[in-house]
C-alpha cells in the first residue's frame, strides 16, 4: 500500500528566490530539492511516497507549504495547501490545481498544481502502474528531502536535478530509501559562497552537505577503521534496484587465536567442614592446575597464579568452561573429596570490562546436593587476554579492605547475588533432511549384505550446556528420526554459561562424526528485566548448515559440522524447543544431584510450528564475472538450494504432509536433473505443478584478462526457480528486518557524525540530532508494524515475549532517543554518540531472531562436477513482504554477490581473492504472492519460458531475453593510492592496480618500489555493453571492482587489496558540467581479507555513447605525456588544484639498524621525498661511531594539493652507500598524514601554547623550539598584567593531601593542592573523629623511600576509587535525567545502558567505598604525612606522547607484510632500525615576522634552539621495585626471576641474586651504567627464570628509547619531586638545584625572570608564584632558602606562557613485559624509573636506597589461662557420663609447621580447662604490607628455600584428647593481629556475636596494642552449616620485639624463665591407671553396685544352664538304654 504525491508546479511566486516544498502525511515530512533563483513559477516534477501500513481513511489530510528557502536564517512560509483525501480514496487518482492559504486561513495568488495516487493491498481501489505520471520514467519516486533518513521507504530515488548531487556542485550520496537530510529547518547553515571556489575539494564533503547528506559507510567497513576512504565508498548511490555488496572477504569466525587465561587464586574462606586441608583446584577444558595444600584451616590463603595458554577459534575458546573446585585432603593415593565447584565460561569473563574479574569472590555448591547452599567462598582474579589486548591491571597494594564477600562476589553486572538451582529442559523432538552419511561403495556393499536398501544414518542428538553433556537414544537407520526425548541440565540460574551446544552426531562402530551443530545463546531466549522472562524457545526448528552434502570417506569440511566455522551447506533441520523451571530446594521430594537426566517427553502436532506454506525462490543470473582462471577451462553452472530443495545429490520434492511422495523417491533424481535442462514444464501430475529448476545450464567460460575469466551471459540471463515448503513463520524474520533496516540507517547516520569531527566538518550536533530524530520515528513505526497479526499459528511462548519486550525496548529507546536529542549540544557531541552507539549494539542485538523458519539459501558455482565456491544469503534478506520496511534488504534487488571458498580453504591469502562475482536478482516469497517477483529487475528484458502449454502466465522464465542494450565509455581515473601493503622483501611493492567493469578489465602502469603509487592515469573502456532501459542505469549502474597487485618479475602477480566503486553515470541527453561533472577524486577504502589494506583515491565517470559515436563525448583533456608514452595522465577539471609548498626536514640519527643481507650497515643515507620532489640528507660515514647527521636541517619545495585531505604521503627511505657506487635500500616508512605537521605561525593572542594545543586536537607544530597551536583555535587570552599563583606557603608540611583531576581514560593522577585553611578544617574533623589519633609527624629516620612509595599508592588507590565513585554518581545522574525526561522508564527497558540492575549491584559494592568518599578524609584514619611520588600505571612514554614534542622517530620496515588479522599489533619482525627527526610544512611565501624573529638562524629553518646532536656522555641510573604477575616459566607453575639490563654493548645479568618462586617479586635494585647517546640509546630490562640446569628463560623484556627522554622538553632526565629537602629520605636527586633547572629553563625559553621577592614570591614571565623560604638542615637549624620558590614554578611549569609544558614529576612508572615469542600478549609488568645525569655537569649523590624492607622480627606470646563451657565429646565407658579431655592448639604461621600444644586437661565434665600454659611464636613482619614472612623449600627436592608472605593471623582451636583413635576437633577461632575484636571481660560476656558480627565491633591491633588479654569463643559449624559456639578460651596475648624478647626470656609452656604456677585441676580428673583401686572403689561402691550383682546372678543362671546341656544327653542315653 501506498499514496503517492506528485508535484509538479508552483505558480504566482512573488519576487525572486529560492525555494523548497514541504509536504506532510500522516506526520512524516518529506521536503522537495531547493529550486535555485526562481521567479514567477517554480517546476518541481518531483514525487513523494509514503508507503503505509493501515488503510488511509478518508478525513485523513494532506498538507503541502511552500517557503522561502534560506541558508542562513529560517525558511519563510509562503503559504500551505491542505486537503482531506476523501475523493482520493475513493478514486484513486486525482489530478488538483488549487491556491494557496496564508497563516490566517485567507487565499493568496500562489497556486499549485499535484496529482495523487492511492494503491490499497486489496486492489479495492483502481489499480495504477508507477510508470502512469505524465512521462516520467517508472522508478523515480522523487527525492525524499526529508529532515531525517526516514526508514519508512525501501526504494526511494530522486528524479529532477541530476541524482547523487545536491545543487551546489557537491556531491550528496543517496541509497536506498535514503533521503537527504537537511539542516533547513534549523537555521545556521554556511553560505556557499566558497562552495564553487571549491571545485576540486569532493573528497571533503562540506559542512551543510554532510549535513544533508545520507550517510553511506555501512556496516561493510568495521568503525574502527574508519579512514578518509570513508568519506566515500561504493555505498553511495545505490538506489532501489541494486543493493550493497560487502567489502569484506574472508570469514573471521573459525580461524585459530592466541589467548592466555590467567587466573589469580587469592584465599578461601568459610569453607564448609571441619579441620579440613583445602585444595583449590582451576580446571579449563581439559587443563587442570593445583594450588598448594593447607592443612587443617577453612579459610586457607593462597595467593598463587596460574597462567592457561590457548591457540583456538574464538567461538571454542569462550565457550569452555572456567571451573574453579575446592577438594578436601587430597594427596597422591587418593583423590579426595569434593566440598564445591563455581564454573562460568570463559566468554563471560571475556565480555567483562577490560576482560577480567578482580578480586572477587567466587560461591562454591555442590553439584552432588543442590539442597545444600553455599559450600563457602573463593577470592580470585580471572582476566583472559586476546592478542593485542591490553589488559590494565589493578596496582598490586596491600589489600586491607575488609572483605565484603556479598558485595563482591564473582558475577557479571546484573546477575543477582543470590542465584537459585534451574532445570533447563532441552526437548529433542525430530529432524528431518539428515544427509546420507555413508558413501555409494559403502550402500552397495550393505545392500549386498542386508538385501534391502535401509537409511544408512544412525543419528543421535548430544546436548552440551555449562560442562554437561546429555545424549538422546540412537534412531537406527533413519532420515527424519524421531526421538520425543528431553534432556534435563540442573544448572544454578542465571547460568554463567552463555552458550547451549545442540549437535546431531552419527552413531557408528568406530566414530561418532557430528552431522550438525547449533549454538543457542540464552541472552536471546531469555530477558532478566523485571518485565522478562526465563529462558524459552520453540518448539521451533532449528536449520543447521555445515560441510557439503557430496559424501567422501573422508570430509575435509568436517570442522564445520561441528560448528566451527561458517557452514557452506545445509546440513539438518531439528525441532526443540527448551524451557527453564527455577527449583525450590526447600521441598522434599527433588533430586538433589545435577546428574544429567533423559525422559521422553509426548509427541507435538505437525501444526505445532506453524502451518506449512508452499514458497517460491526465484534467482536470475544478469552477469558473472572474475571468475578464477584455476577453473576457467571446463563448463560452469551455477545451484541455488534452499534446505536440501534443489540439492542435486538429495534434494527432496514435497513434504510428505502436502503431497504424497513422488514416486521412485531417490532413484529418479538424475534423471529429473536432465530433464530439467530439457526443461519439461510439468510434472506428471495433473494439478499444474511446475517443476524446480535450481541451476543454471552449464557453460563454457570466456577469457576476461590473465586473471580472470566470465561467462558470456550478454542478453540471456539464466534464471532459476525452486518451490519449497516450510512452515510460515515470515513475522519473525518481518520483525528483524525491521530492526535491521532501523540499525542500518543509525550505523549509517553515527558513521556520518564520526565522519564529520574526524574531518573537523561543522555542525556534527545537527547531524547527530537527525540521526536520533530519524531513530525515534523509526522506533515508533516498527511499534505500529510489529503489533499487527498476532494470531498466527505456530508462535511459541518467546514469540509473544519477544515480542513484548522488543516493543518495550523499541518505545523506550525512542523514547531515550528524542530525549538525548535534546541534549545534543556542541560539546556533548561525543559522548551522546557513544551512548547511541549502545542503540546500535542493542538493536543489533535485538534483531537477531533465535527462533529459526526458512534456511539460508546457498550458491554454488559447480565445474565438472565438483563444488568449488560458494555465496551464503540469509533467506530474511530476500525475504519479500507487502510492507516496505519489512521487506528483506536484498529483495527485488541486483546484488553483487562474491563467491568464496568453503571452510579452512578460505583462511589466508585463498581467502582474499575472489572466485566469482555473480551480479544476482533474488526473490523469496510465498507462492501466492508471486506475481511481483520480476517487479525488482531492471527493466527492458523479456520473458523466455520453458514450452507452452496450460496455465503458461504461471510459469516462471528460464531464462530473461534484455533486447534493450546501451552503450557507454567508462572512464577511470586512478590518481594516487596510500598505506599499500608490503609484498616484497624490501618492505615495499610493485603496485599496479585492475579495474573490472562488467566483462571487461584494464590495469594501471606498474610503479615500481612504493606503498603510496601516484599513477595519475585515466584508464578508458569502450564499448561498455549494459543491458536495461538507460535511466534506470543512470541511477543505478553496476559496481566497479578494482584490484591492487604487487608485480613480481617471476611469477604471478600476488594480490594486496581491493575495493569497490560507483561510478557517476552521464546520459546522451545530460549536459556534462557542473555540478556534476567533471567529478571529484574521492577516497574508497581498500581491503585486503578483513583488514584494511589502505586508501584509493580515484574517479569513475561513466559516459552513455548516443547515436553519434563517441566523437558526441567530452574531450579527454591534456596532452599524453610524451615521456609517458600511451599513458592518459587525469585530466585538469578533476586532478586537484595545487600550490607550493616547503617541506623542512630535521635530520638527527638513525638507530638499531639491522644487517642488510647479513651485511651491516656502514655508511647510510635518508632520502625524503613527497611529491615528486626530495631531499636527501648528509652521509653519515661511520654509522658505528656516530650515527648521527651532521647537517641537520634541509628542505625541499613541492607543489601540494590544497586540500589537506589529499596530500599525499611522504616516503622515508634509508640507503646504504656501498663501493663502487652501488645502494642498497635498507627500510623505508611512510607518513601518511602530514597533518601534524603544519607549521603554523605562532598566535601572538594565546599566552599559552598549551591550553591551545589542547583545543586543537593535539596537533601542535614546532617551531622556535616550541610548540605553537593551529591559528583556528584562540584560547581566552588573559589580560598582560601579572597573574598570581598561590602556592603553599606553609613552610615543612610533609604531604599534600591530593584533589584529583584524572583524564577519563588514563590512570595519571594530576595533583591540585588544598589550600591550607581546607587542610586545617581537615585536621580538626580528624581530631573529632575519636580513632586512635596516631602520631602526626612521623619520625624523620623511621621513614624511608618505600614509605613514600607506599603512601603514594595509596593515594593513588584512593584516588581510583573517588573517581570510579564520582563516574558512577554522575552515570547515574545522567541516567536518572534521561529517565526523568522521558517520563517513565522500566528498569529493564533498557538493561544495557548500565541504568538500574547494574546499579543495585553496584550499589551494594560501592555503599562502603561511599561512605568513605562522601568525606575523602573522614572516616580513615589520619595518614602519616610523607612525601609522596607520582605512581604511574603504565609507561612514561604514553603519558607523554612518546617524548616525541619536538624529535619524532619513525620505524623502519623491510619485508613482506603479515596477513594478521589485526593490524593493531605492530610486525616487530618487519622493524629494521629507526629514523629519527621531524618534518615540518608550510605554505609558501612565508610571513615576514617569523623569519625578523631576534636570533633566527637561517640555516635552521623554523627548527630554532633546538640541542646540537654531537655525542655526549650520560650517566644512566636504572631504578628496579618489583615486578608484579609474570608468566610462569617452571613446570611448577613458578618462576625464579633476576633482572638483566642492556645498553648498548654493556649488559649488567644480576643473576646470583635471583629470587626463587616468586611470580611476584620485589627486587628494591639500583643499577649505574654509563653511556654514550647517541650510539647506546636503547635500554633493555629483562626479566629472566633462572634455571639450574640449561639455559635461563626469557619471561618479558621492554624497551626505552632514553635519547628521546633525555631531550625532551619535558625534562625526563631527573623526576622533579614534590618537595626539596636537604637529607633524610627525600633527599634532592638531581645534581642541579631548582633555582639553577629554573634560571636554565628561563634562560633557553627567553623568558623574563626568574625575579625572586621578599615574602616569599618569585615572578617568571608575567605569572608571580608564592611559596615558603625557609629549609631544615640535619641539625634541624633553618636557612633561608630560594629552592622551594624555584621548585614551586617548576612544578606549575606548564601554566607558564608560550614555552610552558608539564615537567616530569618524580615517579615510578609500571612498563608491560613482552616476549618476542608471544607478541602482544603481556608477560607481566615491572615497576621501575630511570635517572639520567649529563657527565659534563657535577656527578649526583649516590644512588637512593630502595633495596626491600628487611621483615622486623617478633615474638608473640599467648598464655592460654582457662577454658570454659567447650563441648563435651566422650562418653564414659562405664559411667556414661559426658566429658571431654580438653587440650588447645596453637599456630601462627601458614601450614601449622610451628603449631604448639598445651598439656591434656583430662575428664572435664563441664567443660571447664585449667592450663596455665604458654606458646611461644617467632616471627618475621613486613609493617608496610600487614604480612609475615616465611623462608622454606617447598619440597624435599628444593634446590633453595621460597619466600612466602601470609596475612598475620593466629589460629587456636579447641580439641579433645583420645588415646587410640584419632582426636576429635572441637572449635577454633583465628584472629587477624591486625585487627581482632577486643577480648571479653568475662567468660559470661564472651558469646557467638564475637565472630558473626566481627565487623561491627572495635577492633584493635596487637601491634598497637601490644598486650591484650580477654575471653573469646571458639565455634565450628554444625550439620546445617550454621555457626555454633563450642567453648571459649580465656588467653593473653604480649607482643615483644626481638630484641625486647632477647632481654627478658620465658620458657615455653610452664618451664622456665618466668615459670606459669600450675593449674588447679580438680579431683576428677585422675587417672584410672595410677590409682587403680581408688578408682575401682568409685565405680562399684557408687554406680555399678546393682548392676554388678544382676550380672553374676545372670552368670550363674547360664553356668546351670550350661551344665544342664552338657550332661543331659549321656543321662538320656543311659535312662534309654536301661543301663
Amino acid at each position: 500500500m501506498a499514496l503517492v504525491v506528485f508535484l509538479k508546479t508552483v505558480t504566482d511566486l512573488r519576487g525572486k528566490g529560492d525555494r523548497i516544498v514541504k509536504v506532510t502525511f500522516r506526520g512524516l515530512s518529506f521536503f522537495s530539492r531547493v529550486l535555485e533563483n526562481c521567479e514567477d513559477e517554480a517546476r518541481f516534477e518531483q514525487a513523494f511516497r509514503w508507503p503505509i501500513g493501515s488503510q488511509v481513511d478518508g478525513d485523513e489530510m494532506l498538507e503541502i507549504q511552500v517557503f522561502n528557502y534560506s541558508k542562513v536564517f529560517t525558511n519563510r512560509l509562503i503559504g500551505t495547501f491542505r486537503m482531506v483525501l476523501q475523493k482520493v480514496v475513493e478514486e484513486g487518482h486525482l489530478e488538483v490545481s488549487d491556491t494557496l492559504t496564508d497563516d490566517n486561513n485567507t487565499a493568496i495568488l500562489t497556486s499549485i498544481s499535484i496529482e495523487i495516487k492511492y494503491q490499497t493491498m486489496d486492489g479495492s481501489v483502481k489499480v495504477w502502474s508507477d510508470g502512469e505520471f505524465l512521462d516520467i520514467p517508472d522508478d523515480c519516486d522523487g527525492t525524499f528531502q526529508f529532515e531525517t533518513d526516514s526508514l519508512l521507504s525501501g526504494r526511494s530515488q530522486s528524479s529532477g536535478t541530476s541524482p547523487g548531487r545536491s545543487v551546489h556542485g557537491i556531491p550528496t550520496f543517496r541509497k536506498a530509501g535514503k533521503a537527504v537530510f537537511s539542516a533547513m529547518k534549523r537555521g545556521k547553515v554556511r553560505s556557499s559562497k566558497e562552495d564553487h571556489k571549491k571545485g576540486d575539494d569532493s573528497a571533503i564533503l562540506d559542512a551543510e552537505d554532510l549535513d544533508r547528506k545520507a550517510m553511506r559507510l555501512s556496516g561493510g567497513l568495521d568503525l574502527d577503521a574508519i579512514s578518509l576512504a570513508s568519506v566515500t565508498a561504493v555505498t553511495t548511490n545505490v538506489s532501489n534496484k541494486r543493493s550493497k555488496p560487502e567489502i569484506k572477504m574472508e570469514p573471521s569466525s573459525g580461524r585459530p587465536v592466541d589467548y592466555q587465561i590467567s587466573v589469580t587464586v587469592i584465599e578461601a574462606r568459610q569453607l564448609i567442614g571441619l579441620n579440613m586441608d583445602p585444595v583449590v583446584c582451576v580446571e579449563i577444558g581439559e587443563e587442570k592446575k593445583y594450588t598448594s595444600m593447607k592443612e587443617s584451616t577453612n579459610c586457607p590463603y593462597y595467593n598463587e597464579y596460574f597462567v592457561f595458554d590457548f591457540h583456538v577459534p574464538p567461538d571454542v575458546m569462550f565457550d569452555k568452561i572456567l571451573k574453579i573446585s575446592v577438594i578436601h585432603s587430597k594427596n597422591l593415593l587418593r583423590s579426595g573429596t569434593l566440598v564445591g565447584t563455581f564454573k562460568l565460561d570463559v566468554g563471560t569473563v571475556y565480555s567483562q570490562p577490560e576482560h577480567q574479574f578482580h578480586h572477587k569472590w567466587a560461591m562454591l555448591s555442590d553439584p552432588d546436593d543442590i539442597t545444600a547452599g553455599c559450600k563457602g567462598y573463593v577470592k580470585c582474579d580471572i582476566a583472559v587476554v586476546g592478542k593485542g589486548d591490553n589488559i590494565k591491571t589493578r596496582h598490586k597494594a596491600s589489600e586491607t579492605d575488609e572483605d565484603d564477600i556479598e558485595g563482591n562476589l564473582l558475577l557479571p553486572e546484573g546477575v543477582p547475588s543470590e542465584r537459585q538451582w534451574a532445570r533447563f529442559y532441552v526437548k529433542i523432538y525430530r529432524a528431518e533432511g539428515l544427509p546420507k552419511m555413508n558413501t555409494s561403495i559403502m550402500a552397495n556393499v550393505k545392500k549386498a549384505f542386508i538385501g534391502e536398501n535401509r537409511d544408512l544414518v544412525d543419528p543421535y542428538v548430544l546436548v552440551q550446556f555449562a560442562g554437561q553433556k546429555g545424549k538422546t537414544s540412537v534412531q537406527k537407520s533413519s532420515y527424519e528420526p524421531i526421538w520425543n526425548e528431553q534432556v534435563v541440565f540442573t544448572e544454578m540460574f542465571p547460568p554463567l554459561c552463555r552458550r547451549l551446544k545442540v549437535q546431531i552426531r552419527d552413531s557408528d562402530k568406530v566414530n561418532d562424526v557430528a552431522i550438525g551443530t547449533h549454538f543457542i545463546d540464552l541472552r536471546k531466549i531469555a530477558n532478566d528485566g523485571e518485565k522478562g522472562f526465563l529462558p524459552t524457545m520453540g518448539p521451533a526448528w532449528v536449520n543447521m548448515y555445515g560441510s557439503t552434502r557430496n559424501y567422501t570417506l573422508m570430509d575435509e569440511h568436517q570442522d564445520l559440522n561441528e560448528g566451527l566455522g561458517e557452514g557452506v551447506s545445509f546440513r539438518a533441520r531439528l525441532l526443540v524447543s527448551i524451557t527453564v523451571e527455577i527449583l525450590d530446594t526447600t521441598s522434599t521430594e527433588i533430586m538433589s544431584s545435577t546428574e544429567v537426566q533423559m525422559e521422553p517427553v509426548s509427541n507435538i502436532s505437525e501444526s505445532a510450528t506453524g502451518n506449512m506454506e508452499e514458497f517460491f525462490l526465484f534467482g536470475s543470473f544478469l552477469e558473472a564475472t572474475m571468475i578464477d582462471r584455476k577453473i576457467g577451462d571446463k563448463p560452469i553452472s551455477f545451484e541455488v538450494t534452499i534446505g536440501n530443495y534443489g540439492n542435486q545429490i538429495d534434494g527432496v520434492s514435497k513434504p510428505t504432509s502436502v503431497k504424497k511422495k513422488k514416486e521412485g523417491g531417490g532413484e529418479s533424481e538424475e534423471e529429473e536433473a536432465e530433464l530439467i535442462h530439457n526443461s519439461s514444464d510439468e510434472e506428471a501430475e495433473d494439478d499444474g505443478d511446475l517443476m524446480s529448476v535450481p541451476s543454471t545450464p552449464p557453460m563454457k567460460p570466456v577469457i576476461t584478462d590473465r586473471n580472470y575469466f566470465h561467462l558470456p551471459y550478454f542478453e540471456k540471463k539464466p534464471c532459476i526457480y525452486i518451490k519449497s515448503w516450510w512452515q510460515d513463520q515470515r513475522r519473525r524474520l518481518y520483525n528483524s528486518n525491521i530492526m535491521d533496516k532501523i540499525a542500518d540507517k543509525l550505523e549509517e547516520g553515527l558513521n556520518d557524525v564520526q565522519e564529520i569531527i574526524k574531518t573537523e566538518k561543522a555542525y556534527p550536533e545537527r547531524r547527530l540530532r537527525g540521526v536520533l530524530e530519524e531513530l525515534s520515528t523509526s522506533c515508533s513505526r516498527f511499534v505500529t508494524l510489529a503489533n499487527k497479526d498476532q494470531s498466527q499459528a505456530g508462535r511459541t511462548k518467546l514469540d509473544k515475549e519477544r515480542l513484548k519486550s522488543c516493543m518495550r525496548e523499541m518505545e523506550s529507546m525512542g523514547q531515550q532517543a528524542k530525549t538525548i536529542r535534546s541534549q545534543v549540544k556542541r560539546n556533548t557531541v561525543r559522548d551522546k554518540l557513544k551512548l547511541v552507539f549502545n542503540f546500535l549494539q542493542r538493536l543489533r542485538f535485538l534483531a537477531d531472531e533465535p527462533q529459526h523458519s526458512i534456511p539460508d539459501v546457498f550458491i554454488w558455482m559447480i565445474s565438472n562436477n565438483k563444488r568449488i565456491a560458494y555465496a551464503r544469503i540469509p533467506s530474511k534478506d530476500i525475504l519479500y513482504s507487502i510492507v516496505d520496511e519489512e521487506m528483506g534488504k536484498d529483495c527485488e534487488k541486483v546484488k553483487a554477490v562474491f563467491l568464496r571458498l568453503p571452510g579452512k580453504k578460505g583462511f589466508g591469502p585463498a581467502g582474499w581473492t575472489v572466485q566469482a562475482k555473480l551480479e544476482m536478482y533474488l526473490w523469496l516469497g510465498l507462492n501466492k504472492q508471486r506475481k511481483d517477483f520480476l517487479s525488482g529487475l531492471p527493466s527492458g528484458f523479456e520473458e523466455n519460458k520453458a514450452a507452452t502449454g496450460i496455465g503458461i502466465q504461471a510459469v516462471p522464465p528460464i531464462s530473461l531475453v534484455y533486447n534493450m542494450k546501451q552503450v557507454f565509455q567508462l572512464r577511470a581515473h586512478m590518481y594516487q593510492a596510500r598505506s599499500l601493503f608490503a609484498a616484497d622483501n624490501s618492505g615495499l611493492s610493485d603496485p599496479f592496480a585492475r579495474v573490472f567493469f562488467s566483462t571487461h578489465s584494464q590495469v594501471t602502469e606498474v610503479l615500481s618500489e612504493t606503498l603510496c603509487p601516484t599513477w595519475d592515469q585515466l584508464l578508458v573502456f569502450d564499448n561498455v555493453e549494459l543491458y536495461g532501459e538507460a535511466s534506470e542505469l543512470r541511477d543505478d549502474p553496476p559496481i566497479i571492482v578494482i584490484e591492487l597487485y604487487d608485480q613480481d618479475t617471476v611469477g604471478k602477480a600476488e594480490f594486496i587489496g581491493r575495493t569497490f566503486a560507483k561510478p557517476l553515470t552521464k546520459m546522451v541527453d545530460e549536459h556534462y558540467g557542473p555540478p556534476r561533472f567533471p567529478p571529484q577524486l574521492e577516497y574508497y577504502q581498500i581491503y585486503r581479507g578483513n583488514c584494511a589494506a589502505g586508501d584509493l583515491l580515484a574517479a569513475f565517470e561513466l559516459l552513455q555513447i548516443g547515436p553519434a559515436g563517441q566523437v558526441a563525448l567530452p574531450p579527454i583533456g591534456g596532452p599524453t605525456d610524451s615521456d609517458r608514452g600511451p599513458i592518459l595522465p587525469v585530466p585538469l577539471g578533476i586532478r586537484p588544484v595545487l600550490s607550493r609548498y616547503r617541506i623542512e626536514v630535521l635530520f638527527w640519527g638513525l638507530r638499531d639498524l639491522k644487517r642488510v643481507n647479513l651485511t651491516l650497515v656502514d655508511r647510510p643515507r635518508v632520502d625524503i621525498e613527497c611529491g615528486g620532489k626530495g631531499v636527501q640528507s648528509a652521509l653519515i660515514q661511520n654509522y658505528k661511531k656516530n650515527p648521527n647527521f651532521s647537517t641537520l636541517v634541509k628542505w625541499f619545495e613541492v607543489d601540494l594539493p590544497e586540500n589537506e585531505l589529499l596530500h599525499p604521503p611522504l616516503n622515508i627511505w634509508v640507503v646504504d652507500c656501498r663501493a663502487f657506487g652501488r645502494y642498497t635500500l635498507v627500510g623505508s616508512h611512510a607518513v601518511t598524514s602530514l597533518r601534524k605537521f603544519i607549521y603554523s605561525t605562532p598566535d601572538k593572542t594565546a599566552n599559552n601554547w598549551a591550553s591551545t594545543a589542547r583545543l586543537t586536537n593535539g596537533y601542535m607544530a614546532l617551531t622556535n623550539g616550541t610548540s605553537h597551536s593551529r591559528p583556528h583555535s584562540h584560547p581566552i587570552s588573559h589580560p598582560s598584567g601579572d597573574i598570581v599563583v598561590n602556592m603553599d606557603p606553609e613552610p615543612n608540611i610533609k604531604k599534600m593531601d591530593t584533589v584529583v583531576k584524572l583524564d577519563a581514560t588514563t590512570d595519571a593522577v594530576v595533583k591540585v593542592d588544598l589550600n591550607e585553611d581546607e587542610k586545617e578544617k581537615n585536621k580538626k574533623k580528624k581530631k573529632k573523629k575519636g580513632d586512635e589519633v596516631e602520631e602526626e609527624e612521623p619520625d624523620e629516620s623511621m621513614l624511608d623511600w618505600w614509605s613514600k612509595y607506599f603512601a603514594s599508592i595509596e593515594t593513588m588507590m584512593e584516588n581510583h576509587r573517588a573517581q570510579e565513585a564520582a563516574l558512577a554518581e554522575a552515570e547515574e545522574r545522567e541516567d536518572l535525567e534521561i529517565a526523568a525526561e522521558s517520563g517513565e522508564i522500566k528498569a529493564d527497558d533498557f538493561p544495557m545502558k548500565g541504568t538500574k540492575p547494574k546499579e543495585k549491584s553496584k550499589d551494594k559494592k560501592s555503599s562502603k567505598d561511599k561512605k568513605k568518599n562522601q568525606d575523602g578524609t573522614e572516616k580513615r584514619p589520619p595518614k602519616p604525612k610523607v612525601d609522596e611520588l607520582m605512581v604511574y600505571n603504565k609507561e612514561l612514554e604514553s603519558e607523554f606522547d612518546n617524548f616525541e614534542d619536538w624529535l619524532h622517530t619513525f620505524n623502519l620496515y623491510r619485508g613482506k607484510a603479515g596477513d594478521d588479522d589485526d593490524h593493531n599489533v605492530v610486525d616487530d619482525d618487519r622493524i629494521v632500525g629507526r629514523f629519527k627527526g621531524s618534518l615540518l610544512m608550510y605554505k609558501l611565501p612565508l610571513s615576514e615576522e617569523v623569519t625578523r624573529e631576534s636570533g633566527f638562524d637561517p640555516n635552521m629553518g623554523m627548527f630554532q634552539s633546538i640541542p646540537h646532536n654531537d655525542p655526549i656522555n650520560v650517566l644512566i641510573r636504572i631504578y628496579i621495585i618489583r615486578a608484579t604477575d609474570l608468566h610462569p616459566a617452571d613446570i611448577n607453575g613458578k618462576a625464579d626471576p633476576y633482572i638483566v639490563i642492556r645498553l648498548g654493548k654493556s649488559e649488567v645479568k644480576d643473576k646470583e641474586n635471583y629470587i626463587s618462586k616468586q611470580l611476584n617479586p620485589v627486587f628494591g635494585k639500583s643499577f649505574d651504567i654509563e653511556a654514550t647517546f647517541p650510539m647506546e640509546s636503547m635500554l633493555t630490562v629483562a626479566v629472566y627464570d633462572w634455571d639450574l640446569v640449561g639455559t635461563d628463560d626469557l619471561i618479558g623484556e621492554t624497551k626505552i628509547d632514553l635519547e628521546n627522554r633525555f631531550y625532551s622538553k619535558h625534562r625526563a632526565t631527573c623526576g622533579i619531586a614534590s618537595n626539596y629537602s636537604v637529607h633524610g629520605y627525600n633527599v634532592w636527586r638531581d645534581p642541579q638545584k631548582p633555582t639553577q633547572i629554573l634560571a636554565k629553563l628561563c634562560k633557553e625559553g627567553k623568558l623574563d625572570g626568574p625575579h625572586f621577592g621578599p615574602g616569599g614570591r618569585v615572578k617568571v614571565a608575567n605569572r608571580i608564584f608564592l611559596g615558603p623560604t625557609e629549609i631544615e638542615d640535619e641539625s634541624g637549624l633553618k636557612k633561608q632558602t630560594e629552592e622551594h620558590l624555584a621548585l614551586s614554578v617548576l612544578r606549575h611549569w606548564d601554566e607558564i606562557p608560550r614555552v610552558g609544558c608539564k615537567l616530569i614529576p618524580e615517579h615510578v612508572e609500571t612498563r608491560p613485559l613482552l616476549n618476542p615469542d608471544k607478541p602482544g600478549i603481556e608477560q607481566g609488568r615491572i615497576e621501575m624509573w630511570v635517572d639520567m645525569f649529563p657527565m659534563d655537569v657535577p656527578a649526583p649523590g649516590p644512588a637512593i636506597d630502595i633495596s626491600p624492607r628487611k621483615p622486623k622480627r617478633y615474638e608473640l606470646r599467648v598464655i592460654i589461662w582457662n577454658t570454659d563451657e567447650v563441648i563435651l565429646e566422650d562418653d564414659d565407658y562405664f559411667t556414661g557420663e559426658k566429658s571431654s579431655d580438653i587440650f588447645v592448639r596453637g599456630w601462627l604461621k601458614g601450614q601449622q609447621e610451628d603449631k604448639q600444644d598445651t598439656d591434656v586437661h583430662y575428664h572435664s565434665l563441664t567443660g571447664e580447662g585449667n592450663f596455665n600454659w604458654r606458646f611461644v611464636f617467632p616471627f618475621d613482619y613486613l609493617m608496610a604490607e600487614e604480612k609475615i614472612v616465611i623462608s622454606k623449600k617447598e619440597s624435599m627436592f628444593s634446590w633453595d628455600e621460597t619466600e612466602y608472605k601470609i596475612p598475620a593471623r593466629l589460629t587456636l582451636q579447641v580439641w579433645d584428647a583420645d588415646h587410640f583413635s584419632a582426636d576429635d576437633f572441637l572449635g577454633a577461632i583465628e584472629l587477624d593481629l591486625n585487627k581482632f575484636p577486643r577480648g571479653a571481660k568475662t567468660a559470661k560476656q564472651c558469646s557467638l556475636n564475637m565472630v558473626l558480627k566481627e565487623h561491627e565491633l572495635p577492633t584493635i591491633s596487637i601491634f598497637k596494642q601490644k598486650r591484650v588479654k580477654g575471653w573469646w569463643p571458639f565455634v565450628a559449624r554444625d550439620e546445617n552449616d550454621e555457626f555454633e559456639l563450642t567453648g571459649k578460651v580465656e588467653a593473653e596475648l604480649h607482643l615483644l620485639t626481638a630484641e625486647e624478647a632477647e632481654k627478658s626470656p620465658v620458657g615455653l609452656g610452664r618451664n622456665d624463665p618466668e615459670p606459669l604456677e600450675k593449674p588447679n585441676r580438680p579431683d576428677t580428673t585422675f587417672l584410672w591407671f595410677l590409682s587403680p583401686l581408688k578408682a575401682i572403689r568409685y565405680l562399684i561402691c557408687n554406680r555399678y553396685k546393682w548392676l554388678i550383682i544382676k550380672i553374676v546372678l545372670a552368670l550363674l543362671l547360664l553356668i546351670m544352664v550350661g551344665l544342664f546341656l552338657y550332661s543331659m544327653p549321656g543321662y538320656l542315653v543311659k535312662k534309654l538304654l536301661g543301663a
